[in-house]
């Protein structure tokens, strides 16, 4: 099972959530073929209610805790509610790697 699949499992373990992506942008950094370092996480869930950014971040945190100590380099997340997720519809592109060639 890759490290993405993993994550996605813990994940919607611990947020039973309504919506959920983990991508892998690996591929837009300057890192081997096939590497599982930077990913992508949008989360929808009702945990999320009454709940600040800062808060909903460490939540997710602490549900992959073990992939950032090790193999996972980089999550950029993007937490919302279900009133939130309705307004927004999706969640932002990410920036290019600054760091690397990013293909």
């Amino acid at each position: 099972m890759t490290i993405q699949q993993q994550m996605t499992e813990a994940l919607r373990a611990a947020f039973a959530p309504s919506f959920l992506s983990v991508e892998n942008e690996s591929h837009r950094h300057n890192v081997p073929p096939g590497s599982e370092t930077h990913f992508k996480v949008t989360l929808v869930s009702e945990n999320f209610e009454q709940m600040r950014s800062v808060r909903r971040h460490q939540a997710v945190y602490s549900a992959v805790a073990s992939w950032l100590a090790g193999p996972v380099h980089a999550l950029a997340l993007h937490t919302y509610t279900a009133e939130e997720w309705a307004v927004s519809g999706d969640a932002p592109a990410s920036p290019d790697c600054r760091g690397g060639t990013g293909k």
